[in-house]
C-alpha cells in the first residue's frame, strides 16, 4: 500500500527502544518509553498558506529524525506500526 501524506504532513517509520539497561538488565514492554526517533517513510507537498503559497518541506524521504513524543497519530500501514506527523512536530534530524 502506498500512502502519500497531504500538505506538510511526515510519515514515520518508529526505531525501536531499547530492550536492556546500560547496566545489563532487560526491560519488559510495559516499562519501555515510546520511540521518539524514526525514519522518514514519506512527506506531503508543503504547507499550503490562504494566498496561495506553498512552504517547503524540510526533511526528506530517508532521513532519520527526532520527534515529539506526544504528537501525531499512529497508523498501520502493510502491518508495520507507524506516525503520522506535522512538519511542526520534528525537533532534529539526526545526522
Amino acid at each position: 500500500m502506498t500512502v502519500t501524506p497531504l500538505f506538510d504532513n511526515v510519515l514515520i517509520e518508529p526505531l525501536e527502544s531499547e530492550t536492556q539497561t546500560a547496566s545489563g538488565l532487560y526491560l519488559p514492554d510495559n516499562a519501555k518509553e515510546k520511540p521518539q526517533m524514526g525514519k522518514v517513510v514519506a512527506v506531503g507537498k508543503g504547507k499550503v498558506h490562504p494566498d496561495g503559497k506553498v512552504t517547503a518541506m524540510v526533511v526528506t524521504v530517508g532521513q532519520t529524525v527526532v520527534y515529539k513524543q506526544w504528537g501525531g497519530t499512529e497508523v498501520k500501514v502493510d502491518g508495520k506500526d507507524m506516525k503520522l506527523v506535522s512538519q511542526e512536530d520534528i525537533l532534529a534530524v539526526v545526522a
